[in-house]
């Protein structure tokens, strides 16, 4: 066999080695491919319960819908309860209040005055009645929390108005009352979108035209009893509104 005859031979030998070990690491790849999305996977189901109970992420301009981790009681996101807290919300307010919310309601054991420990908007002559409803938004006092006046520490809560307060626990109980009150609920500090909403009811349109019948368009000063009375009777409307899961629009400002 002459030179040239064996190269080429040789070279016909080492091309199929060649061919016989490229095949050979396809299982290799396919097998890291394989592996990896069982991986994620893995991860994705250990995050999931590792959240189990937790808040859904917080988004701006969006209601939160579930309780911050697994808080006893049930109490929105902390920087949502920060945000809320920091003004007043009357529209968020009737969100908060709807049955199918989660939030824990709390009612007075008595008349209580109104402040805010969180440092935002407070109404220094304004008293909280006796029955009056709440929705808890922060638990204060215990391990790592705030200690209000008294050892049981207290709450941060939401009234029917918008604003927030902080109460003892010793001022307030989770057992509902046989007719709950509620803070007065202004027609004029709702937003465009929820007095829309609002306007649906029969029962809160015909109250809204009685106050406005008899107050004349007054919404501050001094008014007549009927007035007074109208201001009220509306106000009870739309709390009955929103206990009934009335429909209500979405907030255009939110905190």
């Amino acid at each position: 066999m002459g030179k040239t005859s064996l190269c080429a031979l040789l070279l016909e030998l080492c091309a199929g080695c060649g061919g016989g070990q490229a095949p050979a690491k396809a299982p290799d790849t396919g097998e890291a491919e394989a592996t990896a999305p069982a991986g994620d996977g893995a991860g994705a189901d250990a995050a999931d319960a590792d959240s189990e109970g937790e808040a859904e992420p917080e988004q701006a301009g969006a209601l939160p819908t579930k309780c911050h981790k697994a808080a006893d009681p049930c109490v929105p996101p902390p920087k949502f309860v920060e945000g809320l807290c920091s003004d007043t919300y009357a529209a968020v307010a009737l969100h908060m209040f709807l049955p199918s919310a989660p939030w824990k309601k709390a009612y007075l054991r008595g008349k209580t005055k109104a402040w805010n420990a969180s440092g935002g908007v407070s109404d220094n002559e304004a008293y909280l009645e006796f029955d009056e409803e709440v929705v808890l938004l922060k638990k204060r006092g215990g391990p790592g929390g705030i200690q209000v006046s008294g050892a049981e520490g207290g709450y941060d809560a939401l009234r029917w108005d918008g604003s927030c307060v902080t109460l003892d626990a010793s001022e307030v109980t989770l057992t509902a009352p046989p007719q709950p009150k509620a803070a007065k609920v202004e027609w004029r500090f709702l937003d465009e979108p929820t007095q829309n909403a609002l306007r649906e009811s029969e029962t809160v349109v015909e109250a809204y035209r009685t106050r406005r019948k008899e107050c004349k368009g007054a919404v501050s000063g001094t008014v007549s009893k009927k007035c007074v009375v109208a201001d009220d009777a509306l106000s009870q409307k739309i709390v009955d509104h929103v206990r009934s899961g009335g429909a209500l629009g979405t907030p255009e400002r939110m905190p």
